[in-house]
């Protein structure tokens, strides 16, 4: 299994790893399984650190949703935190407590409602290979100070590269990153507004984010707003930016 030392090159092993599990899953089916999980742990190892940080403070309470709201943090209930779905991993019921972790989830935090994946206890999904994805994705941050920042890592990389096995779809394109960083760079987006009318996956506010990071520029000066017209990759776009910490109004729709 492979191990993450948070070195650069880390994603690519893991990606590997996580590709062999696939077997034979198309990889517009797999990608939602894995990415669900991933956004799935991050929550979870975000929720954890403010729980730590809390426990710590004399006068904290660390049961009060607001103090993870103040801290930008999604309150995870217990039965959907990592830790207890990972023990759970080797269950043939592994399928049905990842999605009721879903729906505990979407019920705690109104932003999440509607966009997470819950569809992981249908039969056509080999239990055994999901438990073995749910033990592989628990290494991912393990060994790192900042887990979120890596799985934020790992969610772009991964993004990528289910675009590349699938191909182009039902007039669906990937815009390479590389693209996206020039288009960005281009663009200059320290203040003012946001807007992509098919924003896909939301490459182009992540890119804008580090752009407006690397400059020093303040991210509170841009509003992003964006609409993408395919339901899934709709979800996706709002968990990759759930994972940076994104602020933003994606709308559903094909204007």
């Amino acid at each position: 299994m492979a191990q993450n030392n948070g070195t650069i090159g880390f994603e690519d092993k893991l990606w590997k790893t996580a590709d062999k599990l696939r077997n034979n899953m198309d990889a517009a089916e797999y990608k939602h399984v894995v990415l669900g999980l991933i956004f799935l742990k991050y929550i979870s190892d975000k929720f954890n650190d403010v729980y730590m940080k809390l426990q710590s403070e004399e006068h904290a309470n660390p049961e009060d949703q607001d103090e993870y709201r103040a801290e930008n943090a999604f309150w995870v209930p217990k039965e959907a935190r990592w830790a207890f779905i990972q023990s759970k991993a080797k269950l043939p019921e592994i399928g049905k407590i990842i999605d009721d972790a879903m729906d505990l989830i979407e019920a705690e935090n109104d932003s999440l409602k509607g966009i997470l994946p819950k569809n992981y206890n249908r039969p056509a999904l080999d239990k055994k290979r999901l438990g073995e994805i749910v033990d592989l994705i628990g290494t991912i941050g393990m060994t790192d100070e900042n887990s979120q920042d890596v799985l934020g890592r790992v969610y772009e990389y991964f993004l990528g590269q289910f675009a590349s096995a699938e191909g182009k779809k039902g007039g669906q394109f990937y815009t390479p990153e590389s693209i996206v960083k020039v288009l960005v760079y281009m663009l200059r987006p320290f203040k003012g507004r946001v807007y992509d009318p098919c924003c896909g996956s939301s490459g182009m506010f992540v890119q804008s984010e580090k752009f407006i990071k690397a400059h020093s520029g303040r991210l509170d000066d841009i509003s992003i707003y964006g609409q993408e017209s395919n339901p899934t990759t709709w979800k996706l776009s709002n968990m990759n930016l759930a994972i940076r910490g994104i602020e933003a109004n994606i709308k559903l729709g094909d204007s």
